[in-house]
């Protein structure tokens, strides 16, 4: 039986609280940090399964909601903070997942101590996590390696040409829709600023040609919202990389939300056997 903790609470970015759970693995191999996406949330649907999934096999898993993702302490699954995903950025989100990996370096913690095995600490990140993960890889010199899970492969994918910018800075925001919830989702024109001002170091290209860490990059082939070239880009950037496209799967490998059952969809189970597999073959100090 998986002994997890559940919705610990860590002060992000800006002061604002967020949630993270721990699937523990005693003892542990390695240490896995996922980075969930775009509107996502480290509740969605089988994540958990997964989590559940890594520990069994060896591998401490840890998930967060991202500080400004929507979602608060009281309702960890859905979206009740509009103002604050409207607020968010990607400098919130790497602030976020520092703080994650810096809080696991701590002592004590609400773990047994042989479930953190933090010399062999990797990151995962899904979708827009990808490059959140990617970039705090690339900067801390004590993350062993990435996984990447139907990433994107730039930060700058939101705004497609000058005319939207335009129109988004004279309005200040635009929504997207939810099309779970349906609901009206707001992006502020803040988000672009923030990208601006910090361009160089949120170059996705220039840290993934720098990484020199060890990298699976799995995409699905039918993944309607990130095309399977956001993955070969990587692929090519990244010179430790080893590139696992899943036949047939779409943007969450099968999952939805909720996920009613304990077992994984299929494409799931080929992303977590190719993901054990590779961590075997490269963990450090086993």
């Amino acid at each position: 039986m998986i002994t997890k903790q559940r919705n610990i609470t860590l002060e992000g970015a800006g002061g604002r609280p967020f949630l993270l759970d721990v699937y523990p693995a005693a003892p542990a191999r390695g240490t896995l940090v996922f980075a969930h996406g775009f509107k996502g949330f480290k509740d969605w649907g089988h994540w958990h399964v997964l989590g559940e999934a890594f520990a069994r096999a060896g591998y401490t898993f840890v998930a967060f909601n991202f500080s400004h993702n929507g979602t608060t302490p009281e309702t960890p699954a859905g979206f009740a903070d509009l103002e604050a995903f409207g607020q968010n950025n990607y400098s919130k989100e790497l602030y976020d997942l520092q703080r994650v990996v810096d809080w696991l370096r701590q002592a004590p913690l609400p773990v047994p101590a042989d479930a953190l095995a933090l010399h062999n600490l990797w990151l995962i990140g899904h979708s827009r996590g990808g490059p959140i993960a990617l970039l705090t890889a690339a900067g801390d010199a004590q993350v062993a390696g990435l996984i990447t899970w139907a990433s994107v492969s730039s930060l700058a994918y939101a705004w497609p040409d000058e005319d939207f910018l335009r129109q988004w800075r004279e309005k200040g925001r635009y929504t997207v829709i939810n099309g779970r919830t349906g609901q009206e989702m707001p992006l502020y024109y803040q988000l672009y600023e923030d990208f601006r001002a910090r361009q160089a170091e949120l170059d996705v290209q220039q840290a993934a040609r720098k990484l020199d860490k060890p990298c699976l990059i799995q995409h699905g082939t039918e993944d309607p919202a990130v095309p399977p070239l956001a993955a070969r880009q990587l692929h090519n950037w990244i010179s430790a990389s080893e590139l696992h496209l899943i036949e047939g799967a779409d943007h969450v490998f099968g999952g939805r939300h909720p996920w009613e059952s304990a077992d994984l969809p299929d494409p799931s189970k080929e992303l977590l056997k190719k993901a054990v597999a590779f961590l075997e073959e490269r963990g450090i100090g086993q």
